[in-house]
């Protein structure tokens, strides 16, 4: 599956923090099964840990992030792996102004996100 990167830019970057009863929820409307979802904060260059564990979200599902933990930042980078290998990634996702990203994919598009 080629994938073609979208990257989604939050444009309000002075927005009050996350509070700490918010979620974050990823919807799989690609047709393809993701086996790993990583988020970040923006400012920095490491993924950390895979958010679904030993999960994987299939297509049609809903994942829900707990935000309760987050740093004190509203941009947020989010990036998937499909089980082939694949990746897609958006940067700079304001998570103070946006609840949902569903995510899809089709040949002539490629991966792209719209939000919530």
């Amino acid at each position: 599956m080629k994938i073609a990167l979208t990257i989604a830019a939050g444009l309000a970057t002075l927005a009050a923090p996350l509070a700490a009863e918010e979620a974050f929820y990823v919807v799989n409307r690609t047709g393809y099964t993701i086996e790993q979802v990583y988020l970040a904060p923006t400012r920095t260059s490491n993924w950390e840990e895979d958010v679904l564990e030993e999960m994987v979200l299939d297509d049609g599902e809903t994942f829900k992030i707990d935000m309760s933990r987050s740093e004190d930042t509203c941009l947020w980078d989010l990036r998937v792996v499909y089980t082939d290998g694949e990746d897609a990634q958006w940067g700079e996702l304001n998570l103070c102004e946006m609840s949902t990203v569903v995510l899809r994919y089709d040949r002539k598009r490629g991966t792209w996100a719209t939000t919530d």
